[in-house]
């Protein structure tokens, strides 16, 4: 009996020794919901580069179901995300952007909704004498149709409660112009 238990050991022992646990993967990165949103948004923008947007947007900018959409709840006012998102990028060395604004928001008065003014002003001192086109807000679904169908755009959702008040951001390359794209075409011809 005894030798049949040391000789069930001799072939038990050896095979259970080579079996090894599965290793326990622990990460210490954290989820992207325990994150905070300029996290998130530092996180991505290295990612991002030319054709990509970037949107600073009010309360009720409405969450789309494209693909390419991410959007970061900052439950924060629009003007502070603005000015960090426009650092953030200005301090990149890869992208810089081309603002967008909604037309309407031009014809907004103080009379309609408390706030546009300052918000007006605001905004236009974080441009920093940047130039900004103004499109009609429609418009702004045609561009974003297009561009997530391919392209990341990241929306950073604000407590903004000011209509047309979203700022829109398409980036482009900082060490590559429009001029020096064209010159190159040409040489190409």
């Amino acid at each position: 009996m005894i030798q049949k238990l040391f000789l069930l050991l001799a072939f038990v022992l050896p095979v259970a020794c080579m079996q090894k646990e599965s290793p326990v993967v622990v990460s210490d990165a954290p989820s992207a919901a325990e994150m905070g949103w300029r996290q998130q948004f530092d996180r991505s923008l290295p990612l991002l580069g030319h054709r990509n947007w970037v949107l600073v947007v009010d309360k009720a900018f409405p969450e789309q179901t494209a693909q390419g959409m991410e959007v970061i709840n900052t439950n924060e006012d629009l003007a502070p995300v603005l000015q960090y998102v426009l650092q953030r990028i200005d301090s990149s060395t890869h992208v810089r952007p081309t603002i967008y604004r909604d037309k309407e928001l031009q014809f907004i008065t103080e009379d309609q909704v408390k706030g546009v003014t300052q918000l007006k002003t605001e905004t236009e001192k974080l441009f920093g004498g940047q130039p900004v086109q103004t499109i009609l807000h429609d418009s702004v679904f045609t561009k974003l149709d297009q561009a997530s169908k391919l392209f990341k755009v990241v929306v950073l959702k604000t407590n903004a409660v000011i209509p047309y008040s979203s700022v829109f951001l398409q980036l482009g390359c900082a060490y590559w112009n429009a001029g020096q794209e064209k010159a190159l075409r040409e040489r190409m011809k």
